[in-house]
């Protein structure tokens, strides 16, 4: 009974025994991390798990008694492989399909590499298990290649290969110290890097001397202090204070200054990394260091550089603040980016308060602030452009504004610097030099008066034949008295504009001379000339003489129209006055108040320092055309006077 049982046992555990392989070929068989394909013995696809559709891209259905597996294996590899086994095991063996099988249809283990062709075309490395398939009688009836996609291990393999390579690139570099030592210190390892480094052979140090020793004392002195000051531990000063840190499994990298084997001395950059074994004892440690000269000399020259830069800026910043004009800077957009202490004490507002707000909130005209900063914009500059600033207290100041713009180092426009002076006394010494000035003119107008009055008052007891000489005299006297009037007038301080200068004259003679002959009209056109006033009188007795002319001796029949003009040509003006009257005529040369007038013009011309251009006449009309510098020159060869 007993043995009865006993042999049921062992049944049952046989049958689990083949469930279990059974399950397991099952779970292998089907699993997706694994391509398993069978085939017939000639090589033919049988059976092409999911794995192997996941892997390769095909269905089992497009491969299944359609292809070998040789059909979807590198071409090259297999022929490469069929020459290698044919000298392997001494027989020719063809490439294809027989390669992949061969020791496995001779009952040898066979696990190789290959690469893989996916459907798409795309590439990946296996490992490949070939197990021949035999029936009862041991005969092969096919084939069984399970694979695994090996591109992960291969990718390890050469981050593991690169990594090697690259530590002992590092370690073998002229351009790295590599000293190790055990765990004492004692050096015994000095790499070529240190050799030329430090300027000791390997033989001269190895355990002799630790780097401590290589090393300067009062640094390794100093950091044993801070070091036992950070950990709150008693740090020996030496060797130990090298290493600490990295013997606590703390990542250590310092400065200090290695000593040569001549005494000279350099700054490193060392990194320390204790050495364990397998058990996690310290056994060594690793020092290596790189030669931190350049950068130490980078490092001061960056200093210096930015010791002179904050001079310099410092320099920048005393002249802007000690302009005695409210400077400012403005992006294109008419924000203010940065201002002096005078820009302050204008506006009453603090630097803060001023920066990133609108430049024309601070003057009385908005619209003609902000149209000046276009006007920069537009044209590069602006000169004495006229804003009144007004203070946060209400006060109002009449600045002179002149700003341009400014770029940076690749020409990029930042935006606007500019500078507002305080006109305001400048503006009232003008104004008081205008009052004086008229007032000078308005006496100098009486006294002339005074000369009429005298010369009226001697022509009633003159002969007949001296009445029109003291009439002729009176007339011009009269004149520039009248003259000083208009300059009083017409003046912008220090200078008088002449298109206004010729439309009071052209007023005033249109009054006293043409009375009743209206059928005359008297025009002026002008281009925005300016002279100074010194040269005003004798511009106003010129056209005063050619208009009279043209009153008097172009206009018989009493109808006409004189035209009076100031053009601009280059550096020069054109006063031109014409007429549309009965033109000149041939006149002798004897004196006559004709030929006197003539001779006052030339004296008025020459006394302004022009020139009479000639000009073509027609039958009718006359035209003078008198060319003046713009820069006019006073009789006597004085300095230019501006105009």
């Amino acid at each position: 009974m007993t043995g009865v049982s006993d042999g049921a046992i062992a049944l049952r555990q046989a049958e689990e025994t083949l469930l279990k392989a059974g399950a397991l070929q099952n779970a292998i068989f089907n699993s997706a991390n694994f391509s398993s394909i069978a085939t017939d013995a000639k090589g033919v696809i049988q059976i092409f798990n999911v794995g192997a559709e996941r892997m390769l891209g095909y269905t089992a259905a497009e491969v299944m008694n359609k292809i070998t597996p040789a059909d979807i294996s590198d071409p090259q590899e297999v022929i490469a492989r069929a020459k290698e086994l044919s000298v392997e095991l001494g027989t020719a063996i063809t490439p294809g399909f027989e390669a992949l099988v061969f020791k496995a249809s001779r009952g040898i283990e066979d696990i190789y590499e290959l690469t893989y062709i996916r459907k798409d075309g795309s590439r990946f490395p296996a490992v490949v298990s070939v197990t021949a398939l035999r029936d009862a009688q041991n005969g092969i009836i096919g084939y069984l290649l399970i694979g695994t996609d090996n591109t992960a291990r291969k990718h390890a393999e050469e981050a593991l290969l690169k990594a090697g390579a690259l530590q002992r690139a590092i370690f073998n570099s002229a351009n790295f110290s590599s000293i190790a030592t055990d765990a004492k210190g004692v050096i015994q390892i000095f790499n070529v890097g240190a050799e030329r480094m430090l300027g000791y052979t390997a033989a001269e140090v190895m355990n002799k001397i630790t780097p401590a020793d290589i090393s300067d004392p009062q640094e390794v002195i100093a950091r044993a202090k801070e070091l036992s000051v950070e950990l709150g531990t008693a740090i020996t000063p030496g060797f130990e204070a090298l290493v600490f840190k990295a013997s606590r499994g703390i990542e250590d990298i310092y400065e200090l200054t290695y000593i040569r084997k001549d005494g000279t001395r350099f700054p490193a950059v060392v990194s320390v990394t204790a050495l364990r074994d397998a058990q996690n004892g310290i056994i060594g440690y690793l020092l290596i260091g790189t030669d931190n000269t350049a950068r130490k000399l980078v490092e001061a020259e960056q200093k210096k550089l930015d010791q002179r830069l904050r001079d310099q800026q410092f320099y920048t910043r005393s002249l802007i603040e000690s302009n005695i004009d409210a400077l400012m800077t403005t992006d294109p957009s008419g924000i203010i980016t940065d201002v002096n202490k005078q820009m302050e004490a204008l506006t009453g507002c603090t630097r803060d308060e001023l920066i990133g707000a609108p430049f024309k909130d601070y003057f009385t005209d908005p619209e003609r602030a902000e149209a000046g900063i276009k006007r920069v914009l537009m044209e590069k500059k602006v000169t004495d452009y006229e804003l009144t600033a007004r203070a946060r207290d209400g006060k109002e100041t009449v600045v002179s504004y002149n700003a341009t713009t400014f770029y940076d180092r690749g020409r990029t426009l930042q935006g606007v610097f500019a500078s507002a002076r305080d006109v305001t006394e400048r503006k009232q010494r003008e104004r008081d030099a205008l009052t004086l000035t008229n007032e000078i003119s308005h006496r100098i107008k009486n006294n002339l008066q005074v000369i009429v009055g005298l010369i009226s008052y001697e022509a009633k007891w003159t002969a007949a034949p001296c009445v029109q000489g003291y009439k002729t005299m009176q007339a011009r006297i009269g004149a520039i008295a009248h003259l000083y009037d208009l300059i009083s007038q017409t003046s912008l301080g220090r200078t008088v504009a002449l298109d206004a200068y010729l439309r009071e004259i052209a007023k005033a003679m249109s009054a006293s001379l043409l009375g009743n002959m209206s059928g005359i009209k008297i025009e002026v056109e002008g281009d925005p000339v300016e002279i100074d006033p010194d040269r005003a009188v004798p511009f106003g007795l010129l056209v005063n003489e050619l208009t009279t002319n043209a009153i008097k001796h172009a206009f018989p029949h009493g109808s006409g129209r004189i035209k009076l003009g100031v053009e601009r040509v280059g550096d020069q003006i054109d006063l031109v006055i014409s007429d549309d009257g009965i033109g000149m005529k041939n006149k002798d040369s004897a004196k006559s108040p004709e030929k006197r007038g003539s001779d006052y013009v030339a004296i008025f011309v020459r006394q302004l320092g022009g020139a009479v251009v000639p000009t073509q006449q027609g039958l009718t009309g006359t035209t003078v055309r008198i060319r003046l510098p713009l820069l006019l020159v006073p009789s006597g060869g004085t300095e230019p006077l501006a105009a």
